[in-house]
């Protein structure tokens, strides 16, 4: 089996807006993903929501090597990645119709094949 990582960009901003229903819904949505995964033999192994992305923590090191530590996103973007999955499957194709239950117009799915480096 092959392992994906689902990713799932958003506007954290619309999410901040939504109502308590509108919210209800949307978890309603992952929990149908979460079954139709299962339903066509799919196995979810990880996976989280996200913390807003004003939370983030920014790791660097300067050209002397000390480390920096900075607040806030890399990227200053409306999307920043609100979510993922992970999931193995043999069957990618089916996978990424299973993602279009979580895919709108200007929502993608990122789906990435995970590197196995075989125990290295």
């Amino acid at each position: 089996m092959t392992s994906y990582a689902v990713l799932l960009p958003g506007d954290e901003s619309a999410w901040e807006r939504a109502t308590p229903e509108q919210r209800a819904a949307m978890y309603e949505t992952h929990g149908r993903f979460a079954a139709m995964l299962e339903e066509r033999g799919h196995k979810i192994t990880g996976g989280a929501e996200l913390t807003h992305s004003r939370a983030t923590k920014q790791v660097r090191r300067d050209a002397a090597g000390a480390v920096l530590v900075s607040d806030g996103p890399y990227a200053e973007t409306v999307e920043q990645l609100t979510g993922f999955y992970v999931v193995e499957t043999d069957d990618l194709d089916d996978l990424l119709q299973v993602c279009a239950l979580l895919a709108g117009p200007d929502t993608p799915v990122e789906v990435r094949a995970t590197v196995d480096h075989g125990g290295e």
